[in-house]
């Protein structure tokens, strides 16, 4: 019998298949004019030689493609909802020489196990960009990250932020266009993550870029 997690993570799954079956085609052409911060995420995941490095919501690819560019010596990990993106990111990864380097699955970020699609049970750094604004249970799927960290690790995350030092036409502008793509800000991505850092004595770095267009944000588990 099926649960009611279980339906809507299809139906979530469904619908962001449906979002990108076209647009996966020409997503990392158009959306690095406004994702902004991604590069600033991965060069500081500090990934040493060894490290197991976990994206949730990996999309076309294009961040493991980079993190494994600049962490080379790093184990690196992703997985998705969406097998239209997932098709995407095997065949972009393969083009450029990484496809045994990368390993990646089908999974809802909100509720997997690591260890079934990985043979892993914690991962030294997850991190989480542009994923949470189109997450229906977002919060979920950060502590779903908390839970897959090993001791020492540390969850990386950028997305959308309140736009507070915008101009209010330009906020309302981009929340309406984002809307049209199931694109949610989090605006209180910041009091959740100061909420998880006092349950688990994780430290938190949380930063405002460009003007509150994007947040960037780490919680560093203690070991």
């Amino acid at each position: 019998m099926r649960n009611a997690d279980m339906v809507v993570t299809d139906t979530h799954a469904a619908l962001m298949d449906d979002v990108y079956r076209w647009q996966r085609h020409v997503y990392d052409l158009t959306r690095k004019y406004y994702l902004l911060g991604r590069d600033r995420m991965i060069d500081r995941l500090d990934a040493g030689p060894g490290t197991t490095v976990l994206e949730l919501g990996c999309g076309t690819g294009r961040n493991l493609a980079l993190a494994a560019g600049r962490h080379r010596q790093a184990q690196l990990f992703g997985l998705d909802i969406s097998a239209q993106m997932l098709a995407t990111a095997q065949a972009s990864l393969a083009r450029v020489g990484l496809g045994d380097k990368v390993r990646l699955a089908e999974a809802d970020a909100t509720s997997f196990d690591p260890q079934a699609l990985f043979g892993r049970a914690a991962f030294d750094r997850v991190y989480i960009s542009y994923s949470l604004s189109m997450i229906p249970d977002w919060q979920r799927c950060v502590s779903q990250a908390m839970a897959v960290l090993a001791p020492g690790g540390s969850l990386h995350i950028v997305d959308f932020g309140r736009q507070e030092r915008l101009p209010g036409w330009f906020k309302a502008a981009l929340r309406a266009w984002l809307a049209r793509f199931h694109v949610a800000p989090r605006d209180d991505l910041r009091e959740v993550l100061e909420s998880i850092s006092r349950e688990t004595g994780a430290s938190l770095e949380h930063e405002s870029l460009f003007r509150g267009y994007a947040v960037h944000a780490i919680l560093c588990l203690p070991r």
